[in-house]
């Protein structure tokens, strides 16, 4: 049992009639701050680590039609390029944008569109980062995947055809 003893203090006068010692229990103080600690440990939550669910393709894989096919190269300066189709014969000549709303989400939106109008099937994204681009430019890509709700996509590794437009434009 918690307890407060006061001690009298001595000093050179002459003693008055004794007073009972103080006594103080601390016992319930105790089992409530107890409480109150074991109430906000169970109840607190822990921040849950935030990922990006990421489907790889396992293999080797048929062909994709070039008509669905829209590619992405990630460049520098927060710059990205986009065609449909091959970059030898691009159905939509390639074009640079940034990372914005009016950007490469507009861009990805006017595209699955085209795609949807002529093929009647969904777009299929290979995003191709260069090395001049930085990681951040590659999550942006994937979140815009996201929020257009793009279903088919993949990460490729840039081919010299694509270095050598994204050098014609000055993103690379």
């Amino acid at each position: 049992m918690a307890e407060l003893n006061s001690t009298p203090e001595k000093s050179g006068r002459k003693p008055r009639a004794k007073k009972p010692n103080l006594r103080v229990d601390l016992t319930a103080m105790v089992d409530l701050a107890f409480l109150l600690i074991t109430f906000f440990i169970l109840t607190t939550t822990l921040s849950k680590p935030k990922a990006m669910d990421l489907t790889m393709p396992v293999g080797n894989s048929d062909g994709v039609p070039e008509s669905r096919t829209m590619t992405i190269c990630l460049g520098k300066n927060n710059q990205a390029m986009y065609y449909l189709g091959t970059a030898e014969k691009p159905l939509l000549a390639a074009k640079i944008t940034d990372y914005s709303s009016t950007g490469l989400r507009k861009a990805i939106l006017a595209t699955r569109k085209y795609v949807q109008q002529t093929t009647g099937k969904n777009m299929i994204v290979v995003i191709k980062p260069a090395e001049t681009s930085i990681y951040e430019n590659l999550v942006n890509t994937l979140d815009e995947m996201n929020i257009t709700d793009v279903q088919q996509f993949a990460i490729a590794d840039i081919a010299p055809k694509d270095i050598s437009l994204l050098k014609d434009r000055q993103a690379y």
